[in-house]
């Protein structure tokens, strides 16, 4: 949860990630010292000044941030703007909650105001518990009250992210139902303790610029429907896996280099057509196809670019580490393994034929290939 404070040198410096609103500074404060647009009541930023700090701008040197679907972002900011919540819905790995974040840091200046869904996520985790010490003492008061992260970003007029929504119990998701159509939340312990007659109680009304992003994760296990009634409370935008080869690999080898220079790794020498081997293979099992339009069993596990990524990163320290710095097929070939084994035991069968049959071939004509598939061989037996 935001304190609202900036970390120090010292603290950022050591932090294994800072939150978008604290890594990105610099370019936040150039942003709203260029902005002469008008702004939504309780907005940092301008729309058109959000969609620069995500999809960046060269002349005011802010990064780009989120790649895939532009016009989904223009949609995402639109629709922070109105009274419906915003639902970002995908396979896993395809950036909801980067965007999630990005937009909450833009807009509110705080990308911290987090409800993380799960089985066990009540009432009052959306709305808000007790100190039960002081609740004892006092009766309920406001001191006693503790305010959930959705509490406090009505109170102060800021974006809420809702993690994962469908993991939660469809009764739990509905909670949400009245305060996105009401725009406020009762307290009605507070109201009994100070004589207000039964049925009565303290109210809170959202402050404008408060509104909801949530990320649901639809193909995973442990999913709940939304009911109708939520569903209508929600604008939905589906982000998508990138379909793009070049496009892919060049994201992953810009984050690739990222992750090493943020480590602090000596140079590791990183072959674009090594990253290019691992982009094409991930393409392939997540579409079920081959580049040449062959059909092949798609995999349970999640191939997304995140994942991809994360596989390149774990393959470069390898190789810096283990192998003379540079990475090849091989450390690819190590690390894909436990992308694989997380799900379904019937994917490392599908991987088995996928090395056997189109890895194989490519190998016979590119040694890139064959070094991978060798590699392999012996992982997959």
């Amino acid at each position: 949860m935001s304190t609202g404070t900036s970390p120090s040198s010292s603290t950022a410096n050591q932090a294994v990630r800072l939150a978008p609103e604290a890594r990105y500074a610099d370019e936040l404060a150039r942003l709203h010292a260029a902005d002469a647009d008008a702004r939504p009541t309780g907005w940092k930023l301008s729309p058109r000044a959000v969609r620069r700090f995500i999809l960046g701008d060269e002349k005011l040197a802010v990064s780009r941030k989120f790649y895939g679907d532009d016009p989904l972002v223009d949609r995402a900011i639109v629709t922070l703007m109105g009274h419906q919540g915003l639902m970002l819905v995908g396979e896993p790995g395809t950036a909801k909650s980067l965007l999630s974040e990005l937009l909450a840091a833009a807009i509110s200046g705080d990308s911290g105001l987090t409800v993380q869904g799960t089985a066990g996520t009540t009432e009052d985790h959306i709305k808000y518990s007790w100190n039960y010490a002081l609740l004892l003492a006092e009766g309920p008061s406001q001191r006693a009250l503790v305010p959930s992260p959705l509490y406090q970003a009505m109170r102060a007029g800021k974006l809420v992210r809702f993690e994962e929504i469908t993991r939660c119990p469809p009764e739990i998701q509905d909670v949400l139902i009245s305060l996105m159509s009401e725009k406020q939340l009762m307290i009605p312990e507070l109201g009994r303790n100070e004589g207000e007659g039964e049925g009565e109680g303290a109210r809170l009304y959202a402050r404008r610029g408060f509104n909801i992003i949530a990320t649901a994760n639809l193909r995973d296990r442990g999913v709940h429907e939304m009911s109708s009634a939520l569903k209508r409370r929600f604008n939905f935008e589906t982000v998508k896996p990138i379909r793009d080869h070049a496009f892919e690999v060049e994201l992953v080898m810009a984050q690739l280099q990222r992750e090493l220079d943020a480590g602090g790794e000596s140079p590791v020498d990183v072959p674009r057509d090594v990253v290019g081997l691992l982009v094409t293979t991930f393409q392939e099992l997540r579409a079920g196809q081959t580049q040449e339009g062959t059909a092949i069993k798609g995999l349970d596990a999640v191939m997304s670019t995140a994942e991809a990524v994360n596989v390149a990163y774990a393959a470069a320290l390898q190789a810096r580490h283990f192998n003379g710095g540079q990475l090849t097929p091989r450390e690819i070939a190590g690390q894909l393994q436990g992308v694989v084994l997380k799900d379904s035991a019937d994917d490392v069968k599908r991987v088995r034929h996928y090395f056997d049959t189109v890895v194989r071939e490519r190998g016979k004509r590119d040694a890139q290939w064959k070094t991978f598939h060798d590699a392999a061989r012996a992982l997959w037996q």
